[in-house]
């Protein structure tokens, strides 16, 4: 049986239309219980894949691993891992990947911004500042309002080798394990993750992500609505501390 909360990419079936280069598979929407968020892996083998458009909704890409040129309208910019790309609703896009590797992105598309300011078309990793979650946990805001989107925060955090305390969020939020191996405390289970692993947090859902691997593990996030991936509306160890309980 599927966890309601993880689902690994290695189990969902890809769909390649006809004529294109993209191999698609959705890990996360409306038919599995993420009624707002959708979370989309897309592997693009080399060549120029067809135009893609959503008119509803803006869509938060990000590299994982390969490099290509995304096609916006009418410019072009450089995709490389660790790259995310903020796409509006109602714009064509397109990847042209020289080869020889595929390039693979996570995508997850968000209710459109609406009267959005100004905006980057794609922010890296290194350009964005460090922030703290804790001593062990760190994170960096890719495309955020920074980027000019409003209604969602794309971010990567780093988490050394530990089990955090149990929390929550206000936000719903997507992931994907990027590097590393640790488990999702989730719902009373005890789920393995990997690379490649996909897990939904709906809000105010208590969890803990931990790394059990000996490396730093990576994870991509993106939630809703847009925020601070640091905030906390219940915190195991604040609430120990003060003597309290939930």
């Amino acid at each position: 049986m599927r966890s309601p909360f993880v689902v690994a990419e290695s189990d969902v079936e890809g769909v390649r239309a006809d004529g294109d280069t993209v191999l698609e598979k959705t890990t996360w929407d409306g038919s599995n219980g993420s009624e707002v968020l959708e979370q989309r892996l897309l592997r693009f083998a080399p060549g120029r894949c067809r135009p893609r458009r959503d008119d509803r909704r803006d869509e938060l890409l990000y590299v994982v691993a390969g490099a290509a040129t995304l096609a916006l309208d009418d410019d072009t910019y450089p995709l490389e891992p660790d790259t995310g790309a903020y796409v509006r609703a109602g714009e064509s896009w397109l990847v042209d990947n020289p080869g020889p590797g595929e390039l693979h992105v996570v995508s997850v598309s968000v209710p459109g911004s609406e009267d959005a300011p100004a905006r980057s078309v794609t922010v890296r990793f290194s350009e964005r500042p460090e922030r703290r979650a804790d001593a062990k946990r760190s994170f960096r805001n890719i495309v955020d309002g920074d980027a000019g989107c409003r209604t969602a925060t794309q971010f990567v955090g780093l988490v050394e080798p530990c089990r955090a305390p149990d929390h929550s969020h206000s936000y719903d939020e997507l992931g994907y394990i990027v590097e590393g191996q640790g488990y999702a405390h989730v719902g009373g289970e005890s789920i393995e993750l990997g690379p490649g692993s996909c897990f939904r947090l709906p809000p105010e859902q208590v969890h803990c992500i931990e790394n059990a691997g000996p490396a730093v593990m990576r994870i991509l996030g993106v939630f809703h609505p847009s925020g601070d991936p640091a905030s906390r509306t219940y915190d195991e160890a604040a609430s120990t501390a003060k003597g309290g309980s939930r």
